[in-house]
Order: C-alpha cells, then structure tokens, then sequence
C-alpha cells in the first residue's frame, strides 16, 4: 500500500465515504422489515430461485454456521423464510424465502440500493461520467492501457 499512487488512494477513500456513509440505511430497512441488520444480511444472501442449506448461506456470508442459525432463526420470526430438508439429503436443512420474504426481498434491495439524494445534484453528464468510470474501473476483464 505503501507504493499506492496518492491520487488513487485519495480517489478510493473518497469512494469509500461516500458509500459508508450510507450504512444508516441498513438499520432503516431492517428496522421497515421487523428484523434485525444481521437477518437483512442472510435475507439478502439467500437465492430465491435456489434453496441453499445452512452450510451454503454461512459460506457466502462467510461466517460461522452457528450464526447463521440465528439469522435465520431472525427470519422465520418474520414469516421471511422456511428451513426445509434437502431434498438430496433429508438431514440438511435447505432456507427458502416465503411469498413474503421474497416481497421482503424486494423492498430491501430497493431500501439499500436506491441512489442518495446528493447523486442527484450531479449534472446528467456527470452521473453518466461517473458511472463510465466506475463501470470500467470495476471491470476486471478491461484491457490495459
């Protein structure tokens, strides 16, 4: 890090606040969905197309099964989700969504990715400039210059 070029590193701090400054949304949305930040989590982890077992979901969140289960504990509160035996192995528990967790679903990733009002104080050709530029720098597949 020490060899970071300045500007890069300034770029990438003022990136970085800006996006955490919106982490007050995530207590917004669990607080709408009657759960807690950790169940707005594994909501968000789980496929609604896909069941996934415990085992799976604590993977991808990486985090300790023995968490997962209150998360998921969380969620079946709310009437967002189901365990249910895989059907490949009855002795797995699979986590899918309820017609209201995937309602749920929806709302959160609305609540979380809806752009902040200052965004829109850029002009349209500066929003369209900003998305290029982040669109490229995220794109690991871009050739080099």
């Amino acid at each position: 890090m020490a060899d970071a070029d300045p500007l890069l590193v300034e770029t990438w701090q003022q990136l970085m606040g800006f996006v955490l400054e919106q982490r007050f949304r995530w207590a917004e949305v669990a607080t709408e969905l009657g759960i807690t930040q950790a169940g707005l989590r594994a909501l968000l982890a789980i496929d609604p197309r896909q069941p996934q077992s415990m085992r799976e979901l604590a993977a991808a969140l990486n985090c300790d099964p023995s968490y997962i289960t209150a998360m998921i504990d969380d969620l079946e509160r709310a009437n967002l989700a189901v365990r249910r035996p895989s059907q490949a192995d009855r002795r797995v528990k699979t986590v899918v969504l309820t017609p209201r967790g995937m309602t749920a679903l929806q709302t959160a990733r609305d609540g979380l990715l809806y752009p902040p009002p200052h965004l829109a104080e850029l002009t349209r050709a500066e929003q369209q400039q900003l998305a290029r530029l982040l669109q490229q720098g995220l794109n690991p597949t871009r050739p080099e210059r």
